[in-house]
């Protein structure tokens, strides 16, 4: 069978194998995956690319990597190993911090592409706010996606504050902005004041890094015979973000996509929400500029 995205008339291939998916539609009209995978794996090229292969066997169509990842050239080799057109994969990738600044940007962004090996990246993002460069660097993207070098452009790891002095200069608004989300670094803050502005969230880190896997709330919701981590993901998934949990193991990512077939109940989502206790992965925006 033969899904069409009628935003971009880009045909999405799918069979009964595949997994469930469902799509966010992000404010350009750029319809984006709800779940993808994730593959920022320190020293672990090896182990990415049969990461992605197995993700995209089992129907995955998006993946997020950047260049400070070191590993876009495994996800491309992935992507091309599957015999899938790579129009058929939603690729996200970001401009790391050193490589800020309007020339650096436009430079970065065609190391990555050639790495990637594609003429358009679907989502380009500034990993994170460097405040001297900001504004150049967003110029840059904003050049790219008027060029059609990317289908939709946005930013990783910021906050209110960052968002609004960007948003102060810049003529496009940003499409997404990715940042780490669990009921542990919840902050409901960020995320509307992103709808609020028609930004997509985008959550990674979902799953702590296995770091609250037995806690007692999470083990309690287990009538939906769901893992600890499952209930992670689809708690990311109803706060309305798309979310990207990373894993190297076939098990774990086809697991991580278990999760269309149950919802939290409301009750569940409000015992999540008031679980923060500011457990992070990354760095705290707030906290580097």
């Amino acid at each position: 069978m033969m899904r069409v995205d009628y935003n971009t008339s880009r045909p999405l291939h799918t069979n009964q194998h595949t997994m469930q998916n469902e799509f966010v539609t992000l404010n350009n009209g750029v319809k984006m995956p709800l779940l993808g995978l994730g593959v920022y794996a320190p020293n672990r090229n090896n182990e990415v690319q049969q990461a992605v292969e197995w993700a995209l066997e089992m129907g995955c169509r998006l993946i997020d990597t950047a260049s400070i990842y070191g590993n876009e050239a495994e996800v491309a080799a992935a992507i091309q190993g599957s015999g899938l057109p790579t129009t058929d994969v939603f690729l996200t990738t970001k401009v790391w911090n050193a490589d800020q600044g309007y020339d650096n940007t436009l430079r970065a962004f065609e190391d990555s592409a050639g790495k990637l090996k594609c003429d358009v990246i679907d989502l380009y993002l500034i990993h994170w706010p460097v405040k001297q460069f900001r504004h150049d660097t967003w110029r840059a993207l904003e050049r790219l996606y008027t060029e059609g070098r990317v289908r939709a452009i946005g930013v990783s790891n910021h906050y209110p504050k960052h968002l609004a002095e960007l948003i102060s200069q810049a003529t496009i608004m940003p499409a997404v902005n990715q940042i780490e989300l669990s009921p542990y670094c919840y902050r409901p803050d960020v995320l509307d004041y992103c709808r609020s502005k028609g930004i997509q969230v985008e959550g990674y880190a979902p799953l702590v890094r296995g770091k609250k896997h037995d806690d007692l709330r999470l083990i309690a919701i287990e009538r939906h015979q769901k893992s600890t981590f499952q209930v992670l993901i689809r708690w990311s998934i109803q706060q309305g973000a798309v979310t990207i949990p990373k894993s190297v193991h076939r098990e774990r990512i086809q697991a991580n996509f278990d999760v269309f077939d149950f919802k939290l109940t409301t009750d569940e989502m409000a015992t999540l929400n008031m679980c923060y206790d500011n457990t992070r992965i990354a760095d705290d925006p707030d906290m580097v500029d």
